[in-house]
């Protein structure tokens, strides 16, 4: 069966990969490492559409991992702005140091595991896209195919160990990049999450799911639990044409990103509805948020003040509002304050 399923899905991908900016061609050279490494610390629990302006602008402004390494966390955060998981983004700039110091990427699985923010997908990933390396690639687009081709019947999460093993024996020791992405693209444009496309499936003679008659229902997932829902506030305080913007903790939700001041909400409990300052606040309205594990709804208002107000922060020119870098939920505040 391996043989059969890697030949097979190759041929495919010779035939059908998609054009993607950090991409090679089926048979061309490697791509460059810093831009399979990049792109795959971007498209961590993101989707291809929204990644691609991102990994664009940050190519376009840093075109090496040297010019990365050299930029400040300010300006990398910044123009992580939006795409989420900021842990990623300070991650990326610990990463692109190292890699600078070293002077190039690792070329091994193992050594790619040592460098910052890079787990055991990145790694395999990488290993196999920029440096040809056998290795057992496998993201949320793998598993799906992967259930379904071997009909595994136990439930995610307990069901990846079995899944990476399958995966393991159709893997075949050459052409190991191209195969990695042909299983991604498998599984993003035919073997999709609800009404895959089995009479396109270059697979469908030997999926053990479409055997059965129903592969859609693989793979079986867990019951998801309601995430809980807390509440905050967010403050926008205006003065000469400015707003006043805080810096985050370095460590926590949002991390070392400048945002508005608010009440102190977190994922486990909801906001003090302590002010920053005193007078007379007008409510805007509420911005609802989702994170992995909680939703936020937050109430924003407004404060016109021609006095500084206590503890830190600064006045951030409004006119130039979108080069603050803020993250989505206090971007959304943000627009209903103005609108």
């Amino acid at each position: 069966m391996a043989a059969t399923v890697s030949d097979r899905l190759l041929d495919w991908y010779d035939r059908h990969a998609r054009e993607l900016p950090w991409r090679a061609r089926p048979g061309e050279p490697a791509p460059d490492p810093y831009r399979v490494w990049l792109s795959e610390i971007m498209l961590q629990q993101t989707t291809v559409a929204a990644v691609k302006p991102y990994f664009e602008a940050f190519t376009a402004r840093w075109p090496t991992i040297g010019q990365l390494a050299d930029a400040s966390e300010d300006e990398i955060m910044a123009a992580w702005a939006g795409l989420g998981y900021y842990s990623r983004a300070r991650n990326l700039v610990k990463c692109a140091r190292m890699v600078a110091k070293l002077r190039s990427f690792p070329t091994t699985e193992k050594g790619l595991r040592e460098l910052p923010g890079l787990g055991a997908y990145t790694a395999a990933a990488v290993a196999a896209i920029a440096f040809e390396q056998r290795a057992v690639v496998v993201d949320a687009n793998v598993e799906r195919v992967v259930a379904r081709l071997f009909a595994i019947e136990t439930p995610l999460p307990a069901a990846r160990s079995t899944i990476r093993t399958c995966a393991d024996e159709v893997t075949p020791e050459t052409r190991a990049g191209d195969f990695a992405q042909a299983m991604m693209d498998l599984g993003a444009t035919v073997c999709t999450s609800r009404d895959p496309k089995c009479l396109l499936c270059p697979l469908v003679d030997t999926c053990q799911g479409l055997a059965q008659g129903n592969p859609a229902r693989l793979p079986v997932k867990a019951a998801k639990k309601d995430r809980p829902v807390r509440r905050g506030e967010a403050y926008w305080i205006e003065r000469d044409g400015a707003v006043r913007l805080v810096r985050r903790p370095s460590k926590g939700m949002l991390g070392g990103m400048r945002a508005l001041p608010d009440d102190g909400w977190a994922a486990r409990n909801d906001g003090s509805g302590h002010r920053p300052a005193a007078g007379v606040w007008t409510p805007c309205g509420t911005v609802r948020h989702g994170f992995t594990h909680f939703e936020i709804e937050l109430s924003v208002l407004r404060l016109e003040m021609p006095l500084q107000p206590g503890g830190e922060g600064e006045w951030w020119p409004i006119a130039e509002l979108d080069a603050a870098g803020l993250p989505t939920l206090f971007a959304k505040a943000a627009r209903l304050a103005v609108a």
